[in-house]
């Protein structure tokens, strides 16, 4: 195999060769520098008045400047630049911009330029190799940016570094390392950076990075609060980070086990066009004895994965952090690692005064004080290899909310620990833990897998000895956070998601030493022979849910009949309501907690309908190899589709009085019940009229000899649905006639959507005469019965749909 190497690797082999200090620096260049005598200027220039940190490059305050002393032998060598956020303003980014974003990663080169230095930005993306008549192309087309440059400031008496100074860097505003991104300048208004309130707070340097903090301060006409003076300030942390020599070995990724990944294109493919691949991202682990992992022995790791807790968690949930970050152990043990991962409390001043959570020698569990309710695994990969560097967990303070409201409206009906707004602590904190390990997933290199919840039949949730033993399914990266298809009286079933054997067997094929393997394509061989052995078992297929196509994939989602998940789920929240009140009540306090409680059991209620309505022109997806029997995509089958109808023409367009509790509507609201039962069954007609899904169904209709679920019938059956008074010469409340003019309104739509401009895509499919045909049919039946209705407001509604469809069908007239 002939090594390849990444067109900036090849620039620095070119730019630097096998030169000695004294070659890269000539005696006319030290003397622009100002360097007349060695060692004496130096002194002059770098004295005892000096704050210096000796480190990766030497860190030294003169004057209120910062100069990097930056070593030769470390020009040209690839440095991951990691920009955070280490301290920002109340309300900064909506709440999702916390002390600890990441803004920005990059790898750069510090490169000589006659008497100046220059930071170039290097990407790895492109491939060439060296001998290659390509190689020269490629270069060309992947010039590097220059971030910064400055001069040289002096030489250091032995010639083997250089000083330049950096104040204007960290003081002025670079867009590359900055925190205030383009659509929060224009958010807040942003006029301009004021110099006079930003400054250099520190630097520090190690062996292996340098830390800089600086405070950048913003006139701004609409800062994120009124009361902060039309002024954003934050302190922002730069690391700078060289990156290994030894690099990690890759691992070419596979999309049918899901992993994070980076982007790689060779030009010296034998195809007839660049090779496109991608590497997985995960972390170095190295077994200590080798040959102890050869015979099938746990061995420990060179170097575990540690995260720390950040100083700021609160003592009573740091066991349920350490739990959720160490359960990943059983899945390196999968692998042949045992001790992998390791949770550490934060160190104290006395055992580390270095330790800083901005530092990128450390991943930390970061707790952040904020209103935000949600939490996020990000990590940081050197580009070359996919590997990664250190990671930082957050996970702000108000999920805790988010957790125990879902617990109470999932899991009140079954459940007596739910029905409560001071969950107790067993139960929020395994809910924690579960989160953390799910964020931990992430920073350890997995992604969502959406489709993992539909390998569990869906009865099954309801068995204790199921649950407890595989969890609510076979992956903690699924969105599958509380158990709401169990029901009242299934006693001993799990309720909280746990990592499955999805988990394991991804790890494995993730993190696995195969010592014997020299090169990305060695591995192939066996990482192919391990996705066979589980094809065609659901529990190890991944599907990330992107697209809501694939109705086994979807977000929230438990069991693999969507259609009895949601009957389940809204069996209990009918159990649910009516006990609201008393369980939101607090003496002395008013009806926020149920407003909000309340306000997100609807939400519940509308994403168990979409997980339903997915399957209408729905195309599961099995993800194979050429070399794989079968097909990849498939139709939702005719009658699981009609299925899907019948209960969204039962539990989402029927009127549900359900929800409409008057003890709870007129605690929280003088007016609104019927605007929010508009909204919601509005936006479920909407979803599943959506464009993307009836030009799928006809695209089925043509492809496919089998029975299938045509658009016609749709349309049939929604009519005959949302249209049953009319059918069956009933009375028409007012939530079913907002219902029934929005579909009116949506054929409508589509229909005048052909006159509009840009719409010839529309135009030039079958929708347009879909929705014609169907108002006429519409029209035809409303003419035939708008009397038979005993009622007048009913009558009425008959004739203005009569009039809105006449429009719609005749804008001229």
């Amino acid at each position: 195999m002939i090594k390849k190497l990444t067109v900036v690797g090849l620039m620095a082999a070119v730019g630097l060769g096998c030169q000695s200090p004294g070659q890269i620096f000539n005696k006319n260049e030290k003397q622009e520098a100002g360097e007349a005598s060695g060692k004496t200027s130096y002194n002059k220039f770098i004295n005892s008045t000096t704050k210096s940190d000796e480190g990766l490059f030497t860190t030294h305050f003169a004057d209120n400047k910062l100069f990097f002393e930056v070593p030769v032998d470390l020009l040209e060598k690839d440095i991951l630049w990691v920009s955070r956020i280490a301290k920002v303003p109340s309300g900064y980014g909506g709440g999702y911009v916390n002390a600890g974003s990441k803004v920005n990663e990059q790898v750069v080169r510090w490169s000589k330029r006659g008497n100046f230095i220059d930071v170039k930005v290097v990407s790895f993306k492109n491939e060439s190799e060296v001998d290659s008549p390509i190689y020269n192309s490629v270069l060309a087309n992947n010039f590097s940016p220059i971030l910064y440059s400055a001069e040289i400031k002096n030489y250091t008496p032995d010639s083997t570094s250089v000083v330049i100074g950096v104040s204007s860097l960290f003081e002025n505003e670079v867009n590359a390392i900055n925190g205030l991104s383009s659509s929060l300048r224009k958010r807040y208004k942003v006029k301009k950076l004021d110099k006079s309130r930003s400054y250099i707070e520190s630097a520090q340097s190690y062996p292996e990075n340098v830390e800089v903090k600086h405070v950048m301060t913003y006139e701004a006409e609409e800062p994120p609060e009124r009361g902060q003076a039309g002024t954003i300030t934050m302190l922002m942390n730069q690391s700078m980070v060289l990156l290994p020599h030894d690099k990690m070995q890759p691992r070419l990724a596979d999309d049918r086990v899901g992993w994070f990944s980076v982007e790689k294109y060779n030009y010296n493919s034998d195809e007839l066009k660049s090779d496109e691949y991608e590497l997985i991202r995960k972390w170095r682990l190295v077994p200590k004895d080798i040959e102890a992992y050869k015979q099938g022995e746990l061995v420990e790791p060179v170097d575990p994965i540690i995260y720390y807790l950040d100083p700021a968690t609160p003592e009573k949930w740091r066991p349920y952090f350490k739990q959720g970050i160490e359960d990943w152990n059983v899945a390196f043990e999968e692998a042949g690692f045992k001790n992998a991962i390791i949770a550490k409390d934060p160190p104290t001043p006395e055992e580390d005064p270095e330790f800083s959570p901005e530092d990128v020698r450390y991943s930390v569990v970061r707790y952040v004080a904020s209103t935000t309710r949600n939490a996020i695994g990000p990590s940081v990969i050197d580009p070359r290899t996919g590997e990664i560097i250190e990671s930082d967990i957050i996970w702000y303070h108000n999920h805790l909310r988010s957790y125990r409201n879902r617990f109470m409206i999932e899991a009140g009906a079954q459940n007596p620990a739910a029905r409560t707004l001071n969950t107790p602590e067993a139960e929020i904190g395994e809910m924690m833990r579960m989160v953390i390990a799910h964020e931990v997933g992430h920073a350890l290199g997995l992604p969502h897998n959406m489709k993992a919840s539909a390998a569990y039949p869906t009865d099954s949730l309801r068995s204790a000895s199921f649950t407890q033993k595989y969890g609510l399914t076979p992956s903690i990266m699924d969105y599958a956070r509380v158990n709401y298809v169990a029901q009242p009286g299934d006693d001993g079933v799990r309720f909280i998601r746990m990592m499955g054997p999805y988990d394991l067997y991804a790890i494995n094929w993730g993190y696995r030493y195969l010592p014997e393997a020299q090169n990305p394509e060695d591995e192939k061989t066996t990482l192919d022979s391990w996705i066979m052995e589980k094809a065609g078992d659901p529990v190890y297929e991944f599907g990330n849910g992107y697209g809501a196509v694939d109705p086994q994939a979807q977000r929230e989602s438990l069991g693999a009949d969507q259609v009895k998940a949601s009957e389940y789920g809204l069996a209990n929240l009918k159990k649910v309501v009516p006990n609201l009140v008393e369980w939101t009540s607090r003496e002395g306090s008013g009806y926020d907690e149920l407003d909000e409680v309340y306000s997100e059991l609807i939400n519940m209620w509308r994403g168990y309908i979409n997980h339903v309505v997915t399957n209408v022109g729905g195309v599961y997806e099995t993800r194979k190899t050429s070399d794989q029997e079968g097909v990849v995509y498939k139709a939702v089958p005719r009658e699981k589709q009609k299925s899907a109808i019948n209960f969204i023409n039962t539990h989402a367009f029927n009127t549900p009085q359900w929800l409409l509790n008057d003890e709870i509507l007129d605690r929280i609201a003088s007016s609104g019940a019927v605007e929010k039962v508009q909204n919601l069954q509005a936006r479920a007609l909407n979803y599943l009229l959506d464009e993307e899904r009836l030009n799928r169904m006809f695209e089925n209709e043509q492809r496919t000899s089998e029975d299938v679920y045509s658009t016609v019938e749709l349309m049939g059956d929604l009519r005959q649905g949302i249209f049953k008074e009319l059918y069956n010469s009933e009375e028409v409340d007012v939530y079913r006639r907002n219902l029934q003019r929005a579909y009116v309104d949506a054929a409508v739509d589509y229909v005048e959507e052909l006159k509009a401009d840009g719409e010839e895509e529309i135009a030039s499919t079958d929708i347009v005469a879909l929705m014609r045909g169907e108002l006429q049919n519409l029209k035809t039946d409303l003419n035939q019965r708008k009397n038979r209705t005993g009622d007048t407001i009913s009558r009425y509604h008959w004739q203005d749909l009569i009039a809105r469809i006449e429009a719609g069908l005749n804008p001229q007239a």
